[in-house]
């Protein structure tokens, strides 16, 4: 038996096609639990094939489910797939063991109760009164009864992999067995529950406030995703473009090395090359109208990516792009940007440097004397930061810190230099940096 593994997609037709190939018929939908990180396209799905929904215990979604009961079967073919109710991550999370054609447990998919290397975070339960610390105390239980006591030869197909933020620091295979996840997991060696609550939560860093949204979505329901791209999918001329409205967010979704070159003025930087949904769905709220400019040739796929993620305010796109806008004369703006060997020769610590990398990313070394200001928490630090100062700004390889540049001309820092290749880059330069003293504490 061979299995291939699918990124969780809104749009339906990509499951739809791969059952026609193969002669198949899609007779259940299996939510491990209700997902934060993306809208799942499972209402869809089901209404265009007939399929079931299948959730585990305790779930509560506001259209029709089968809530199944721990440790039931579900037949499919000549093999069946037993609910194993793993709770922690969330109340309702499950994870979904798959029986070969002799009835011998072949391969589990664990949704975000276990990863590679990893466990789900404990903090994304919508509406529940319960603490992180309370959540975590469920995974262990999960872990150790449900989890551990398989055997050792079972595959892990895990919902995520390395970059999500549902779990800290997911490992970058995409499977793995439950062999060697008892090998290598930290959160799978033993341990009391309290040390396994410790070690869980320590270091959880705050989750993109898209994710609430998105988990309300899909327990809510949604517009069907064809009527969303319908209506989104809309091109603006530059006429049209001031009748939008005020209040408009224009997210530029080109290469940060061509955004530096030339935008509109207030334009916000989110490279469709990079993890855009996911930037987006952190830094702008999910309510806000947008007008996307990008590439030729890129606009569906970019409002898309935003539907996948719940952003559905979108009013259309600048038709033309960017080319458009210039070639009409209107005014255009630009980021200064410096090669870290210019910017080592000139720069002294009176200036100012923002690095706007997470957290973890610090004990690799920091520019002496830098303000370390995580991305996402950007806008809530502008009390500290003076707009009539300059600022260098800095990332890890210049993705982020592009957005970060845009983010504060657009909230009049007028005067921010992109460093370019950022931490990178410096180190392959032999730029001397420090650890921070908050990190050896």
């Amino acid at each position: 038996m061979k299995l291939r593994s699918l990124i969780p997609l809104r749009e339906t037709e990509p499951y739809i096609q791969l059952a026609k190939d193969r002669g198949a018929t899609i007779k259940y939908v299996f939510e491990t639990h209700f997902h934060a990180d993306f809208v799942s396209g499972h209402i869809d799905l089901a209404k265009k094939t007939g399929a079931k929904i299948i959730y585990g215990p305790t779930a509560k979604a506001e259209y029709e489910i089968t809530v199944a009961k721990d440790e039931q079967f579900f037949p499919l073919g000549n093999v069946k797939i037993q609910v194993l109710h793993t709770p922690g991550h969330t109340l309702e999370s499950s994870c979904f063991l798959l029986y070969d054609d002799h009835s011998i447990p072949y391969a589990c998919f664990t949704g975000d109760t276990l990863f590679v290397g990893e466990v789900g975070r404990p903090d994304l339960a919508v509406k529940s009164d319960l603490s992180r610390e309370d959540l975590a105390g469920l995974l262990y239980e999960s872990i150790q009864k449900k989890i551990k006591t398989l055997e050792d030869d079972v595959i892990v197909y895990p919902g995520h992999g390395a970059g999500s933020a549902c779990g800290k620091n997911i490992g970058v295979e995409t499977w793995s067995t439950i062999g060697m996840q008892k090998k290598l997991n930290y959160a799978m060696q033993p341990m009391s529950k309290e040390e396994f609550v410790h070690v869980v939560t320590d270091g959880l860093t705050e989750p993109p406030k898209y994710f609430f949204v998105d988990a309300a979505i899909n327990k809510k329901g949604y517009e069907p995703i064809d009527d969303v791209m319908h209506r989104n999918v809309n091109k603006l001329s530059l006429k049209n473009l001031k009748k939008v409205g005020k209040g408009v967010t224009i997210l530029d979704a080109r290469e940060a090395d061509v955004f530096e070159k030339g935008f509109i003025p207030d334009s916000v930087n989110i490279g469709l090359n990079g993890q855009y949904a996911v930037w987006v769905g952190s830094l702008i709220d999910a309510k806000d109208p947008l007008v996307l400019v990008t590439e030729e040739g890129q606009e569906e796929e970019a409002i898309l990516r935003l539907a996948r993620v719940g952003y559905e305010n979108v009013k259309g796109y600048l038709k033309g792009g960017f080319r458009a806008w210039k070639d009409s004369g209107r005014k255009v703006d630009h980021i200064e940007v410096m090669h870290p060997i210019s910017f080592e020769k000139q720069y002294s610590p009176e200036e100012h440097v923002i690095d706007v990398r997470n957290e973890g990313e610090w004990a690799g070394g920091v520019i002496d004397g830098a303000q370390l200001i995580p991305l996402t928490r950007l806008t809530r630090e502008f009390g500290i930061l003076d707009k009539s100062q300059k600022y260098y700004v800095h990332c890890a390889g210049g993705y982020r810190s592009m957005m970060a540049c845009s983010i504060l001309r657009k909230n009049g820092f007028r005067n921010v230099v992109n460093i370019t290749g950022g931490i990178n880059l410096m180190k392959e330069t032999n730029y001397k940096l420090v650890v921070p003293p908050t990190v050896h504490a």
